[in-house]
């Protein structure tokens, strides 16, 4: 009897959690599933890349995970923390120059044509459904608080993964923002969290638009997406061209290495500035996170002048040393020739300027 009532409410408490926790996200309207179902990236009920993508580890590749997640690296984390440069929000809103500030993994500030966009800003202590349990925040602070963030044009997210579309970070930023774009079937997360479905995008790849001035792409990446039971690969995840009259960005997303790289390059290049991703990968999984020497080989491939390195920086979600990315990353482009920018978190970057961060912070 005792066993029976254990499993009972088990079952009850997953299946609240799994019906009335609003960080698990929310569910896709009838226009944005039609949408999904239109699209030719949606297979079987699925969203696939380009290119086969196994993430399924065999026993001896889940084993020497295990191994290494149990013997751990302590170098991993930065000892004491890491600083951050403070932002003041007076300047953000003035200087109206073509600029990005790095708030550390995959989120940025990026100001382009007199418009201020948010690139997946998680914001969040640590990137779980359950922070309590997670990871948390190298950094005890932000440059800036959201509170006292500016009037933001967009938010641009690349998926819906929780250590890049935050439900904290949403609640704080969701009365600032005036649009929100993102990849097909993540705006059903967003209007359960109270943001107007009138004031969200929603876009296949190879998508382009004007927003404002500027011309959008949703463009490829080579990843998977999901949030709470049963939802992989049921949303779309991407990475964004970004072009002014004068500046074009290109940010990777989450992505492993692959054709579209080229693709893109080819299309859309060359770009001022790439944001790419480099941290978090390991051999079990790079088909979908890119090792640091093929961040620089992307970077060749879209034709990038100047690249920053993201997806590091603020949170561990690999066993390798917290400072491998960007050591990794810098000798990568010392061997190609290929300029790349060490911005601290919080220290702004002029797109275009002729000199740009370059210091070894984190030693």
């Amino acid at each position: 009897m005792i066993y029976l009532i254990l499993v009972a409410s088990i079952i009850v408490l997953v299946y609240l959690v799994l019906n009335f926790y609003p960080v698990l996200g929310g569910k896709k309207s009838q226009e944005s599933l039609r949408r999904i179902n239109d699209s030719n990236n949606f297979v079987n009920s699925k969203f696939r890349n380009q290119i086969p993508t196994p993430m399924d580890m065999n026993f001896k590749d889940t084993i020497k995970m295990f191994r290494q997640m149990i013997k751990g690296n302590p170098l991993s984390k930065p000892k004491g923390g890491i600083t951050v440069e403070s932002m003041d929000p007076k300047f953000i809103k003035e200087n109206e120059a073509d600029q990005i500030t790095w708030f550390g993994h995959s989120a940025l500030l990026l100001k382009i044509a007199g418009l201020t966009l948010l690139l997946d800003p998680m914001f969040g202590k640590s990137p779980s459904p359950f922070p309590v349990f997670g990871p948390k925040r190298y950094s005890t602070k932000l440059p800036i608080e959201i509170e006292e963030l500016p009037a933001i044009d967009a938010v641009i997210f690349s998926h819906d993964h929780y250590d890049h579309l935050d439900y904290g970070s949403i609640q704080k930023l969701k009365g600032k923002v005036k649009q929100f774009i993102v990849p097909l079937g993540v705006a059903g997360h967003l209007v359960r969290w109270g943001v107007d479905p009138q004031i969200i995008q929603e876009h296949d790849w190879w998508d382009e638009f004007t927003f404002r001035g500027l011309t959008l792409a949703s463009t490829p990446a080579r990843h998977f997406s999901g949030r709470g039971l049963g939802g992989r690969d049921t949303s779309l995840w991407c990475s964004w061209v970004i072009i002014s009259d004068k500046t074009r960005v290109f940010f990777s997303g989450d992505s492993g290495y692959g054709p579209h790289f080229k693709e893109i390059g080819s299309k859309y290049g060359p770009f001022d500035l790439t944001l790419m991703e480099c941290g978090q990968y390991n051999e079990q999984w790079a088909g979908i996170h890119m090792m640091p020497e093929e961040t620089l080989q992307a970077q060749m491939d879209v034709q990038g002048k100047l690249m920053i390195p993201i997806h590091w920086g603020a949170f561990t979600l690999a066993v390798h040393s917290w400072t491998d990315p960007v050591e990794r990353a810098i000798k990568a482009a010392k061997q190609l020739g290929a300029a790349i920018a060490t911005p601290r978190i919080g220290e702004t970057v002029y797109i275009g300027a002729e000199v740009y961060p370059n210091s070894t912070w984190w030693k």
